[in-house]
């Protein structure tokens, strides 16, 4: 019997763990990628035999292919959740900490993408990629300059993976996480008028769940979605189209008003 493998990146925690068990109940066996090795063999003890821990820096080639080699067959999705974030204002920020996102959340993106994508090639199978941007890459954020440009690189990359990869069976997508009660999110969603304040912002009057995250993906990865490709789902509550929900507009334009 074929072995059906997802790959999941950033697997130890937050939206990644969550992923991984999203893929493990849709049938697939999971290869659960992380720097963190102790952190993601808990998630996948947590998982059961479905699931295969490894200890992986995405950024880094060699480590990526070495751990490709390990899959029985290429796989048939992969999911490119793997991020950081570093705060601050451009002109403060550090130029390692730029550096440090563009290579974990866009070079790691493009790393694991391409090897996944040649073994599919040479296999002769197609897949699905989904790569985890934000709506950061949708939108500027203030203090989140280089999570935000590794982001909105990640979207435009996914649109030309898609156009490259298309003719060999391989569809890539990409989802952007909105205002998501997981992950890199936790500390900011802990403080209790924070959190208030971040739900009263989405029009659907709720912050999203790793869960709603972990669905979005799941479709993209299925054959429920075998025409889509090279497209962003923002999975945000309706917040990316929302930016005019709290501008007051006057008495002149209000229909209830006499």
């Amino acid at each position: 019997m074929t072995t059906t493998w997802a790959v999941i990146t950033g697997a130890g925690r937050g939206i990644g763990a969550v992923l991984a068990r999203h893929a493990a109940k849709e049938g697939y066996r999971v290869a659960a990628w992380d720097l963190d090795g102790e952190a993601v063999h808990a998630v996948a003890a947590e998982i059961g035999e479905a699931c295969v821990p490894m200890a992986v820096d995405v950024a880094d080639e060699s480590s990526v292919r070495s751990a490709m080699a390990e899959l029985s067959a290429a796989p048939s999705l992969v999911v490119n959740n793997a991020g950081i974030v570093r705060f601050g204002p451009l002109l403060e920020l550090a130029a390692a900490d730029w550096r440090a996102a563009l290579d974990v959340n866009l070079t790691g993106t493009f790393l694991v993408a391409r090897v996944a994508a040649a073994r599919m090639v040479a296999e002769g199978v197609g897949g699905a990629i989904v790569n985890i941007a934000s709506i950061n890459g949708l939108a500027a954020a203030p203090g989140a300059g280089a999570y935000t440009s590794s982001k909105a690189g990640v979207v435009k990359l996914s649109e030309h993976m898609a156009l490259e990869w298309g003719a060999h069976g391989i569809r890539v997508n990409a989802v952007a996480p909105g205002l998501i009660d997981a992950g890199m999110s936790e500390p900011i969603n802990a403080d209790p008028a924070a959190r208030k304040a971040r739900s009263g912002r989405v029009p659907l009057g709720r912050l999203g769940t790793a869960d709603d995250v972990a669905e979005a993906v799941l479709f993209l990865g299925s054959e429920k979605a075998a025409y889509i490709t090279g497209q962003t789902l923002a999975v945000d509550g309706g917040i990316t189209r929302g930016a005019l929900n709290a501008m007051p507009r006057g008495a002149a334009t209000d229909p209830s008003a006499d």
